[in-house]
């Protein structure tokens, strides 16, 4: 044995042997490996080494994340304890182990340094894992103190104008991310719906009605669509809850004022929503204290309070929940800061197109889908009219900074009892011709892949009442019935389309990604709406190359599921951009709103 290395051998979770392995390794500077008997297996690693991340409860959290009999075993070893080791191992299997455990001694850690070795108890074969150092591991996470500092983004160079990207995504992310032992995501599935492949990447058990907290990729490709499913769970996963900084700040909004986000304009409930039974949400008070992480302003050019809640959509608690509903809306992924800001703010862009079309029903104009450049669009809208007996259609809908978004819809023309009525989806993107694409990718795989799990009863229930319409999925199958359809009538889908580049404008081509940014940005500042971006990125993240971000823009009509926890009142721009689009002669009052849910995603 090496010095200052040592081995830790049990067979079972013992959190005691472990906390005084750490309390050694740490007073004398040693570096130690773990090595346990698991219920038909023997796991070796993660080595620990004095002040890196990366530890026995790491591997805990990550094999417990990615169980889907997580919750049993937990019951089990609290009752059995030690007796789920399994007995005694082979002596074959000792020698495996115990020469595994001498290379990886001798050899510097080579394979469990930042990894795991699983070896099979009945057949001795070995697996390799890559395992990922947990941040909010309570035994070795070490996250900094989350602290004000001025956005730095530099240049970024693009491999062309037309890109809006920073380059593709690593081919290699599914061997970065991918393990179902200890991956950040544990699993992947694939299934072909219509004529694009769509994958799920899921970042914890897939259960039924659970769909929300997976990514989702499709595409022209296979491969394409695995690795945008993927970027998109890494982008949930860190817009979750602070993983790359601690907070540190907890103070009521009164004495932090001058330089924290009111709440009040992001859009909260009316006071007696509150009072409502079951609501799940407790009125704003500037006077009670709350926890903040820092962001940055760019109308201000300087760091600012953001409600923790409102940052992180998963960091509510019992103990302290938000006043309002929060969402992964504005959060996004890129190869720099500047990529993931970029697109953070066009998903902004994207729902507050949406919602403002649907809440002030405005009739915006139908796009002629065979004036789109890309002929694969014409060819997807053929198939689904002929195939699948759905018209697609396109309706341009951009707001005061001319952002090009587009609201995609696909309605039933075969008139057949069961099938789902209309669909809907959107997308936004400088590029005209993308943001209708990010539409359809969006939209096409319902139109093949819903009517299974349509229920004409369930949908029926909620036409009756709005307040049946209680999560994501609720708020699409509403849309599905038939007698839903007179709600979208204000969409003038009967009418001829106008070309697409008549519609939408392209924007300027810059040679790199921060211009293209400072544009999007100062469409806004000049619409008088400030962009506030806070940095999301965790370590496990900026280890694949990645930055991510989360972005809220005050005053746009942030995306909610739950028809209850809509968010329209106090917005007041939601009843003047009508007027200044030139669909309204004067500004909507209140009760001229649409009071039906919403039909996104």
């Amino acid at each position: 044995m090496p010095d200052g290395v040592f081995v830790v051998a049990t067979d079972t979770e013992d959190a005691e042997t472990y906390a005084m392995a750490r309390a050694y390794a740490r007073e004398h500077g040693f570096a130690w490996l773990p090595v346990r008997a698991d219920t038909g297996w023997v796991l070796i690693g993660p080595a620990v080494r004095p002040g890196v991340p990366g530890c026995p409860t790491c591997l805990w959290r990550r094999r417990d994340a990615n169980r889907p009999d997580a919750a049993a075993r937990r019951v089990l070893a609290e009752r059995y304890g030690s007796g789920l080791g399994g007995g005694p191992l082979m002596p074959v299997l000792c020698e495996v182990v115990a020469a595994l455990v001498r290379d990886e001694v001798t050899e510097g850690f080579r394979r469990t340094d930042g990894g795991l070795l699983r070896v099979s108890a009945r057949t001795a074969a070995v697996t390799s894992h890559r395992l990922m150092a947990d941040p909010l591991c309570p035994d070795c996470g070490n996250r900094p103190q989350d602290r004000p500092a001025r956005l730095r983004l530099g240049s970024v160079p693009k491999p062309d104008p037309a890109v809006f990207r920073s380059g593709p995504l690593p081919v290699e992310l599914e061997r970065h991310f991918v393990d179902a032992e200890v991956g950040l995501i544990g699993s992947m599935g694939m299934e072909r719906q219509g004529d694009l492949p769509t994958v799920v990447a899921r970042l914890a058990p897939g259960r039924k009605g659970d769909t929300a907290r997976h990514g989702y990729g499709r595409g022209f490709d296979v491969g394409s669509a695995r690795r945008t499913a993927i970027a998109e769970a890494l982008e949930r996963y860190a817009s979750a809850r602070p993983r790359g900084r601690r907070p540190v700040v907890r103070a009521p909004y009164a004495d932090i004022a001058d330089r924290a986000l009111d709440p009040r304009t992001l859009g909260l409930y009316p006071d007696a929503w509150y009072e409502e039974p079951g609501f799940d949400y407790v009125r704003f008070d500037p006077d009670r204290d709350a926890r903040w992480v820092w962001g940055y302003s760019f109308g201000t050019d300087r760091a600012i309070l953001v409600p923790l809640t409102v940052a992180y959509h998963n960091a509510a608690t019992r103990a302290e929940p938000g006043p309002t509903s929060e969402t992964s809306n504005g959060a996004a992924l890129g190869g720099c800061l500047a990529e993931a800001i970029f697109y953070g703010l066009l998903e902004v862009a994207e729902r507050d197109a949406f919602l403002m079309t649907w809440y002030a029903r405005l009739p915006v104009p139908k796009i002629d889908l065979d004036t789109a450049a890309d002929r694969r669009i014409r060819v997807l809208a053929a198939k689904a009219r002929y195939d699948a007996g759905y018209e697609l259609m396109a309706f341009a809908m951009p707001m005061e900074q001319r952002v090009p978004a587009i609201w995609a819809m696909a309605l039933d023309r075969t008139g057949h009892p069961g099938r789902p009525h209309a669909l809907c989806a959107a997308g936004a993107h400088p590029d005209p011709e993308q943001a209708l694409r990010t539409a359809l990718f969006e939209l096409l795989p319902s139109v093949t892949g819903l009517g299974d799990r349509y229920d004409e009863q369930d949908s029926a229930a909620m036409l009756a009442d709005s307040d049946q319409v209680r999560e994501l999925e609720d708020h699409r199958q509403l849309y599905c019935h038939p007698g839903a359809g007179h709600r979208l009538a204000f969409l003038p889908a009967q009418t001829p389309g106008r070309p697409l580049g008549e519609l939408l404008e392209g924007w300027p081509q810059h040679d790199d990604l921060t211009d293209d940014l400072a544009e999007l940005v100062g469409r806004y500042l000049t619409a008088g709406l400030d962009v506030i971006a806070i940095e999301t990125t965790c370590p496990e993240l900026r280890a694949g190359g990645f930055a991510a971000a989360k972005v809220l823009v005050p005053g746009t009509l942030p995306m909610t599921f739950g028809h209850r926890y809509r968010r329209t009142h106090g917005l007041s721009r939601l009843l003047t951009v009508p007027r200044l689009l030139g669909h309204h002669d004067r500004d909507l009052r209140p009760d001229q709103l649409n009071p039906f849910p919403h039909p996104f995603p």
